[in-house]
């Protein structure tokens, strides 16, 4: 495991949150037996991985250099 990539794409991360998510959320008496965690991992990341792609698109129109 030598490649590198940013935390929010990493969906062991998502799916650990979604976990803790749901368990606090049976915890304060939320009804999570209807969720499928699976795909909502799969809609995090896909939102993610949107919003990262904006966020670099965003950056290069506010960047001072030029790309060469």
């Amino acid at each position: 495991m030598n490649t590198v990539k940013p935390w929010y794409l990493s969906k062991t991360i998502w799916a650990s949150a979604v976990t803790f998510g749901v368990s606090i959320a049976g915890l304060l008496g939320i009804s999570t037996e209807t969720i499928d965690q699976q795909s909502l991992v799969e809609i995090i990341m896909q939102f993610v991985t949107a919003l990262a792609g904006l966020v670099a698109i965003v950056g290069r129109f506010n960047a001072d250099s030029r790309i060469s």
